[in-house]
């Protein structure tokens, strides 16, 4: 059993900011980390590993630094690495991105199946996943919380919904994107951290597999950004003394219609 698991390298968001001036994310001194529902679908590529003796790939697309990731994935037991590289496809939205990703995969040898994180905390669209699949035309499964194999084709999917579970059954290959709750993701180990940096990763430029050049970056990305801004504070409340029951019920009945509740 081949598995391939695509993982991102993100801004930890508990430290972004915002240019109040220019709108984008402030990046200098900001800590970046592996993308934690990305580590939820890790985690069950791992666990294939150890039932199962599976091949666990990762491929990560993004500038050099995002070998980090990549390193950190060995280190919890992974077996090859991608990294998709190149100036050519900086600023693509999330069709380009999973074109490009798609692509990459096409040269690769074939998987049984492709794991991916629901969404990225860096812009949480839950869109790339799955594109991937549509791409390269697999049957995908959203939101996964548990998977189980037969050992054979088949694996039975655990799929979270707004008001409860979904069991699903899929024959490989097929795509499936996981929540960062379906798993505790492992730690690293001391063995798999030694050999870390002896394991291959293979970097994929724009010369590396056929792509069409009008689809990547942000020339391919039909998404733009405007505008970026924070939340702005709550205005401080106003408190009405005295007042008639009538009084009362005017004042709660006109803010009422300011906020278009009624």
């Amino acid at each position: 059993m081949k598995i391939l698991v695509c993982i991102k390298q993100v801004p930890d968001t508990t430290e972004i900011k915002l240019d109040p001036v220019k709108g984008t994310l402030i990046r200098t001194g900001v800590p970046s980390i592996m993308n934690p529902d990305d580590k939820g679908a890790l985690e069950q590529a791992l666990q294939f590993k150890d039932r199962f003796g599976a091949e666990v790939d990762v491929i990560t697309m993004g500038p050099p630094q995002a070998k980090a990731v990549l390193y950190e994935a060995f280190g919890m037991g992974c077996d090859k690495g991608f990294l998709i590289t190149d100036r050519k496809f900086g600023g693509a939205d999330t069709l380009a991105t999973s074109y490009t990703i798609s692509q990459a995969i096409k040269s690769l040898d074939p998987y049984d199946v492709i794991l991916a994180g629901r969404q990225a905390i860096d812009g949480d669209t839950a869109q790339v996943g799955p594109q991937i699949a549509e791409q390269l035309d697999l049957p995908q499964i959203t939101y996964v919380e548990h998977v189980d194999y037969d050992g054979k084709k088949t694996l039975t999917v655990k799929k979270n919904l707004e008001d409860g579970h979904e069991y699903l059954e899929v024959d490989l290959p097929c795509m499936l994107t996981f929540l960062a709750s379906a798993y505790q993701p492992r730690y690293m180990n001391v063995s798999d951290i030694m050999t870390a940096f002896d394991k291959e990763i293979v970097e994929l430029n724009f010369g590396s597999f056929p792509v069409d050049e009008t689809r990547l970056g942000l020339k391919g990305s039909p998404t733009n950004v405007s505008k970026s801004f924070t939340k702005g504070a709550k205005a401080m409340g106003t408190l009405h003394e005295e007042l008639t029951p009538e009084e009362a019920a005017d004042i709660i009945l006109e803010k009422l219609q300011e906020k278009f509740i009624i």
